[in-house]
């Protein structure tokens, strides 16, 4: 400790270093409005987080939501509302507003009733998807329509679980939302039963005017024969129907780090914006050119 000490000491004494002080506390940083709103389908309190984009007070404009599952304020309502914030600052995509949906046991909130055993033993408590849907439906919704400006354009985005959920809500009850945001779904889930249903074709032929982006890492096995699955039998479906975009992040990504660049892949596609003109080139960034003439003052 002593040459610690030494060295901060004699940086005090030198002459010509300034100390940096804080002139105040601080001032916290908001990045949206947080709602708590008790649910009667749940029997529980819930925490909704809303990003507005920028221009909002100002404006009359009815804008996309996006609703984000997993989306407390300590969970991935942060980083999306940051990308959201990106689409405002960049103008190459947005404008939308983020909702983030707290959820709490994720294995039983956002899985489906699970029918192989071996799953229904190791998750005794999961299956609440439909109960977690009808929350949504009936309670979510209807707050942010009734309290935003909202255009009735809706996606609902999720990662791992949550993505599952996403694939789970496009396969009952399409019309819900009309894009779909599902990064690694586990799609593992009750080894794949959704999957292998013969009925799956039928189930996707539901859907109408629905986008889906489709993301993966490197997670492979039975995750990955799902998603080869669900795409395989979203390939024969017309037009019109379900517009599928596929991000393959086997070779760049793991589980733990596809979600952020996969969610930002997803909204430049969903909400794209007009090409933005940045005018002329400036002079700098022309080889040799040189600031343009000043008119001589008189």
């Amino acid at each position: 400790m002593r040459p610690i000490l030494a060295i901060l000491t004699l940086l005090l004494l030198l002459p010509g270093i300034a100390m940096a002080r804080p002139t105040s506390a601080g001032t916290p940083i908001a990045i949206g409005t947080s709602h708590r709103i008790d649910s009667i389908v749940l029997g529980d309190r819930r925490e909704l987080n809303v990003w507005l984009p920028e221009g909002y007070a100002t404006s009359a404009t009815r804008y996309p939501v996006v609703y984000l599952l997993d989306g407390a304020r300590d969970q991935d309502f942060p980083h999306v509302a940051g990308l959201a914030s990106l689409a405002s600052l960049s103008w190459t995509f947005g404008p939308f507003i983020v909702v983030g949906i707290q959820t709490r046991d994720r294995r039983a909130e956002l899985t489906p009733p699970p029918v192989d055993p071996r799953y229904r033993s190791a998750f005794p408590a999961s299956g609440g998807a439909p109960r977690f849907r009808r929350f949504l439906e009936r309670e979510v919704i209807p707050f942010v329509e009734r309290r935003y400006r909202a255009s009735g354009k809706r996606a609902l985005m999720g990662e791992s679980l949550a993505g599952l959920f996403v694939v789970d809500t496009l396969l009952t009850q399409p019309a819900l939302f009309g894009d779909y945001i599902a990064v690694s779904p586990s799609l593992w889930w009750d080894d794949r039963r959704a999957l292998r249903d013969p009925a799956l074709a039928t189930r996707l032929a539901r859907a109408a005017n629905v986008r889906l982006f489709l993301a993966h890492a490197d997670e492979g096995g039975t995750m990955q024969d799902g998603i080869d699955r669900l795409r395989a039998a979203l390939a024969p479906l017309p037009p019109g129907m379900v517009m599928l975009r596929y991000a393959d992040h086997r070779t760049d990504a793991t589980h733990a780090t596809v979600y952020h660049r996969a969610a930002e892949e997803a909204l430049r596609w969903l909400y794209p914006a007009p090409p933005y003109d940045n005018g002329p080139t400036p002079w700098f960034m022309i080889e040799g050119a040189s600031p343009p003439a000043t008119a001589p003052m008189r």
